[in-house]
C-alpha cells in the first residue's frame, strides 16, 4: 500500500491519531502536499456518500473530518510555500435560521487548504453579519453561505442578496443540502457546490 493510499484508508477510517505521522511519511517519501491533499479530500467524498447512503452516521463524519483536518495541519505549512500569495480572504457561515456546522466546517477546511484566508461565522448568520464581516476584514474576495434546511432557503436567498446589495461585486458561492445549481441561480450567487471538495474547486475559479 503506497503511503498515499494509507493515508486515505486513515482519514475514511477517522484515525485521527494515526494520520500527521502518515501525512508527514508520505511526504517524506516524496508524495507532493497537493496530491495528499487530493487523496483526503477523495476519502471524505467517500464518507460524504456513506453518510448520504445512511451507512454511517454524523460521529463517524466528525470523526473521519477531524482526522483529515490533522492531516491538513501537517499539509498546511508545506503548501504554505506552494502558494505564497493567498487568494484572499472568505467569509464564511451557516445561515439565520439554521445550526449545521459539519458541512461548513468541512468546507472552511477545505477552502483553507486551498489557499484562502477564512473568516468562519459560525451558525444561525443574519444577512447583515456577512456584510459586516466583509466590512470587518481585509481583502474579502468571497462569501460563502450554507443552508442544509429546506425551511432556510429563503435566509439563503436574504443573505446573498443583502451581499449583493451592499458589494455588487462580491462573488458568493452557496451550498448544502436542499440547494441546487438552479436555485443558485435563481437567488443570484454566483456559483453553487453540492460538497466540501467541489466548493474548493469552485472557489478557486471564482476569484481567479
Amino acid at each position: 500500500m503506497s503511503k498515499i493510499e494509507e493515508v486515505k484508508a486513515l482519514v475514511e477510517a477517522g484515525k485521527s491519531k494515526k494520520i500527521a505521522a502518515a501525512v508527514q511519511e508520505a511526504l517524506d517519501a516524496g508524495d507532493k502536499a497537493q496530491d495528499i491533499l487530493d487523496a483526503m479530500v477523495a476519502s471524505m467524498s467517500v464518507v460524504g456518500d456513506k453518510f448520504s447512503a445512511g451507512e454511517i452516521f454524523v460521529p463517524e463524519m466528525l470523526i473521519a473530518a477531524k482526522s483529515m483536518s490533522k492531516g491538513v495541519e501537517v499539509l498546511k505549512p508545506v503548501m504554505a510555500g506552494d502558494t505564497s500569495n493567498s487568494l484572499g480572504t472568505c467569509i464564511m457561515g451557516t445561515v439565520a435560521g439554521d445550526l449545521h456546522d459539519i458541512g461548513k466546517n468541512l468546507v472552511v477546511m477545505m477552502l483553507e487548504s486551498a489557499g484562502f484566508d477564512m473568516v468562519d461565522l459560525g451558525v444561525d448568520v443574519a444577512a447583515e453579519k456577512f456584510v459586516q464581516a466583509v466590512k470587518d476584514n481585509d481583502n474579502v474576495v468571497l462569501v460563502a453561505c450554507s443552508g442544509l434546511l429546506t425551511t432556510t432557503m429563503p435566509a439563503l436567498k436574504e443573505a446573498v442578496q443583502t451581499v449583493k446589495a451592499a458589494f455588487p461585486d462580491m462573488k458568493v458561492i452557496v451550498g448544502g443540502a436542499p440547494v441546487t445549481p438552479e436555485y443558485a441561480a435563481e437567488i443570484g450567487a454566483d456559483g453553487y457546490a453540492p460538497d466540501a471538495g467541489s466548493a474548493a474547486v469552485k472557489a478557486k475559479e471564482l476569484v481567479a
